[in-house]
């Protein structure tokens, strides 16, 4: 067999398994590829002659447009030759900074043909997260959306510069490319470990790490994907991410063109859950992936008006509330499985369709993925760091784990040196064999000696009718060492009172233990990532920095200021 062959027959592998999630993970095996390159390999054989819809982008101001597969291999062979044509060769490192358009999908297709190395970077990025990518990251070309390109002033100087949407004065406009030549030709074998992304993390705690994925470990790590997302070649696949992220090119790129589905892609300027599910509708998607705000946002409307044709909900990014779950699968009969993944990994952890769903849980391993749970003394235990193991005598390493962090052999080694990967993440296995997400390692707690686990305090809050979000921390406490925080976000529409703070510690010490109890709740707004991920780190030193000075915040309610609430003794 060629690599191709060989891909297809590990893909055609798990098709063939749905609903048997159990025989997929016994059997599977990594393709063993020396070289590869899923853009010449892969996609361009599938495309050949294709009149199929690969991608169809809906504007929210009426416009769209739908680009074949024959148009877009033709397109990304022209972006290749472009890029050529400008100097640009193997290895280069090219940052892309560009919103869902079609020329996002032709120069990635593109570069990855010419074998350039690809930094996605969402265009939220300031100039100075820009100057800090172009130098640790060593970029030599740049390409960028007109409206973006002021960002760049007076930093990339010594990169090829390229706009895309607009001619700009000292840039190079890729609407040239189509007068590239439509045939590309290879300038030798790609191997199937030459990096191919540099994805620089969300960094809630410190200076983004750049994490590198090469030929192998994103196409073909993401079959494990594609099993868990469960999509077929008819599929109208929704994912609702912003380029610049990893979970992009999950669900926007490999998984739906590794079996030749049409990725779907719906612009608006700000999320609007109402007009996306009409869209949904009216268009006919298939499949949906979106991330749990994404969802929370979903389930404020009526979905039982909205008559969606989708087979297949997916969620990943970060723990979804079962509450949610329950009230899609009462609208439209459907369950949202859930899956865990990082930018360091593809899909690990999920339920895939076929296996029982226990809500609230992060599922089971995915094919090609030996999982423990490592505890302090570093042995497997029912509870621990989730760790993916790096030699099991099964299926050996994992083709979708990074290679390493970018010009960090000493992060690297630690990270990957040893016989397991540490996610970070904490989680317990139950007795038959399903993972629960307990917390980042670094977010779980001790208070009063019980460890607490913020992802489950978070849940309980947003059971409560007017909470959109909500945040766990600790206080530092002199006779707990430290208690439960909540930092909550209320639904449009309601204001902070006392009133209901009262009623939200009451409802949470409904659903929690008397050790889990939230002592202190404040009304506010939540610091994020660019990702949109919460920075606990700051509002952890925030919190300590109010404390040390017996400073309350205007929004701050502490469960002593309510005699009501502690009536009858509980404390």
């Amino acid at each position: 067999m060629n690599a191709a062959q060989d891909f297809l027959a590990a893909r055609e592998f798990l098709l063939a398994q749905d609903q048997q999630p159990e025989r997929a993970y016994r059997d599977f095996r990594w393709p063993e590829l020396p070289e590869f390159n899923w853009a010449l390999d892969h996609f361009d054989h599938l495309a050949a002659g294709n009149d199929a819809i690969a991608l169809w982008i809906v504007n929210e101001n009426g416009e769209e447009r739908q680009w074949s597969f024959e148009q877009l291999r033709q397109a990304s062979n022209r972006a290749a030759n472009f890029l050529r044509g400008l100097g640009v060769r193997r290895g280069d490192r090219v940052l892309l900074m560009l919103p869902n358009t079609v020329e996002l999908w032709e120069i990635t297709l593109g570069a990855m043909k010419l074998g350039a190395v690809l930094s996605p970077a969402t265009t939220l990025l300031s100039q100075a997260d820009l100057a800090d990518r172009i130098s640790r990251g060593a970029m030599s070309v740049v390409v960028a959306q007109a409206d973006c390109t002021q960002r760049f002033a007076g930093i990339a100087g010594h990169c090829t510069r390229i706009v895309v949407g607009a001619a700009t004065e000292g840039w190079l406009d890729y609407a040239c490319s189509a007068q590239a030549s439509a045939v590309f030709s290879a300038d030798a074998p790609t191997r199937a470990g030459d990096a191919l992304f540099l994805y620089f993390t969300s960094g809630t705690t410190s200076k983004p790490k750049i994490v590198m994925h090469t030929h192998r470990s994103y196409p073909i790590g993401h079959l494990s994907t594609l099993y868990w997302l469960g999509l077929r070649r008819f599929d109208i696949h929704l994912n609702i991410s912003s380029p610049g992220w990893a979970k992009h090119a999950w669900s926007c790129l490999f998984a739906p063109w590794t079996v030749g589905a049409t990725i779907f892609i719906y612009n608006q300027g700000r999320f609007d859950a109402a007009r996306t599910l009409a869209t949904l509708v009216r268009c006919g998607v298939t499949s949906l992936c979106a991330p749990p705000t994404a969802w929370r946002s979903f389930i404020l409307e009526d979905l039982s008006t909205y008559p969606v044709k989708l087979r297949e909900l997916a969620s990943a990014g970060e723990p979804l509330n079962p509450e949610v779950i329950e009230q899609v699968q009462a609208a439209w009969g459907l369950q949202i499985r859930e899956g865990y993944g990082q930018t360091e990994s593809t899909a690990m952890l999920g339920n895939p369709p076929g296996q029982a769903l226990r809500h609230g849980s992060m599922g089971r391993p995915l094919p090609g993925y030996h999982i423990e749970l490592i505890d302090g003394e570093g042995r497997p235990a029912a509870e621990g760091e989730l760790s993916v193991a790096l030699d099991a005598a099964r299926s050996g390493r994992p083709a979708g784990i990074m290679a390493g962090y970018f010009d960090e052999p000493e992060r690297t080694a630690r990270a990957l040196g040893g016989p397991y990967y540490g996610t970070g993440d904490y989680a317990r296995r139950d007795a038959d064999g399903y993972y629960w997400f307990v917390g980042r390692i670094d977010d779980v707690f001790k208070s009063s000696d019980y460890r607490i686990s913020p992802f489950e305090l978070e849940s309980a809050l947003l059971e409560h009718e007017a909470i959109a979000e909500a945040a766990v921390i600790e206080s530092p406490d002199p006779k707990r060492l430290c208690v439960p925080k909540a930092c909550v976000v209320l639904k449009p529409g309601l204001t902070a009172s006392r009133q209901l703070a009262l009623e939200i510690l009451r409802f949470a010490r409904q659903r929690l233990a008397p050790y889990q109890r939230i002592r202190i709740l404040e009304f506010r707004e939540l610091p994020k990532t660019v990702s949109g991920k919460i920075r606990r780190a700051e509002l952890r030193a925030e919190e300590a920095r109010h404390r040390a000075s017996l400073a309350r915040a205007a929004q701050e309610f502490f469960d002593s200021d309510f005699t009501e609430l502690n009536a009858g003794g509980q404390r």
